[in-house]
């Protein structure tokens, strides 16, 4: 009887078991199946992507030059010869400007992709305020000594040689590559300087033996009158009571150093807006009234975000290779053919 009972329970787990036992594998194997239809989905999408973003197209650019407002068509590498010479100093170390020669394609790149329209039917500008500086071979070795041109145009070309084809990438694509002079010793993330996107490859990072450079600190003093003037320019409701002692005071500093906000008078402004009103090199500055002038006290040189030169130059120095620096600069990227 005890045999009977078990052989009937086991008839009976088959009996149910087994539909469930296949389901479950079915159900396994169709999540298996749509894991396999997914992914070949992401590889379809990898593929458009890399077809959308064919960078080698721009063997050529159109540069509008600002002073005639003439276009003309160059080679992207020859392009490149007259930016490195006119954004970076030719006595900095060979692998600073390898990073600079990167970074100016990367720059160029991106604007041609992202920035259409904006010289109509030129692809970039000459002008460091708008896109990167530009200078002819003629004029850039006219300008240095004569017994260092020659050596000054090798390492140039040696920079475009060295990388040629070389672009900076993040999640398969090119990056707004943005570099100053000088950080001040910390970069800054764009967002607290133009708002808008915070890109997660521009955040800010500490860079060593940028203070052995003249771009580091520098001064400017104005009389309490040319500071009312020259903010009056644009806030036409401005008034300051300099017997006030509280007249003028930096409010709060951003993680870098630099100023977020200053009280001017009855204005609170950004640091980045004093920078520009005032004609600062950095919005990284201390600020004391001695008599009767304001004097401020400014560390770095440009708006901080992306690679600084002078930090790219120090770290050459310290033995770091083009790869490394651009690595250091910009977060999560990879540096890849074009």
């Amino acid at each position: 009887m005890r045999r009977l009972f078990i052989i009937l329970v086991i008839f009976i787990f088959f009996i149910f078991a087994i539909p469930i036992i296949f389901t479950k594998t079915n159900e396994v194997s169709g999540k298996a199946e749509n894991l396999l239809e997914n992914t070949n989905v992401e590889n379809k999408i990898e593929e458009i992507i890399l077809k959308d973003y064919d960078y080698k197209q721009y063997d050529k650019i159109k540069l509008l030059h600002k002073d005639t407002n003439q276009i003309e068509e160059l080679p992207l590498d020859e392009y490149l010869l007259g930016v490195v010479s006119a954004e970076m100093p030719a006595t900095f170390e060979q692998e600073a400007l390898n990073a600079q020669a990167v970074v100016a394609r990367t720059y160029t790149i991106y604007s041609i992709v992202h920035n259409q329209n904006k010289h109509g039917d030129a692809d970039i500008c000459d002008d460091s305020n708008c896109c990167q500086a530009w200078i002819s071979k003629d004029d850039r070795m006219a300008k240095w000594e004569e017994d260092v041109r020659e050596n000054n145009w090798r390492k140039i070309k040696l920079a475009i040689n060295n990388t040629t084809g070389k672009i900076i990438t993040y999640n398969g694509e090119v990056i707004d590559a943005f570099f100053h002079s000088n950080s001040g010793g910390v970069t800054e993330a764009p967002v607290n300087v133009w708002g808008g996107t915070n890109y997660p490859y521009l955040q800010s990072v500490e860079t060593a033996g940028e203070d052995a450079y003249s771009q580091y600190s520098s001064e400017v003093t104005l009389s309490k009158e040319d500071l009312k003037n020259k903010i009056l320019k644009k806030h036409s409701d401005f008034t300051i009571n300099y017997d006030n002692s509280n007249c003028i005071q930096i409010l709060e500093y951003l993680d870098s150093g630099r100023v977020k906000t200053i009280k001017i008078g009855n204005l609170n402004l950004s640091g980045v807006e004093v920078r520009t009103l005032l004609g600062l090199r950095s919005a990284n500055f201390e600020v004391n009234i001695e008599g009767d002038n304001i004097k401020f006290t400014v560390k770095g040189y440009g708006h901080g975000v992306g690679m600084s030169q002078t930090g790219a130059d120090s770290m050459a120095k310290s033995g770091s290779n083009y790869e490394d620096i651009i690595k250091h600069f910009y977060t999560g990227v990879e540096i890849v053919d074009m």
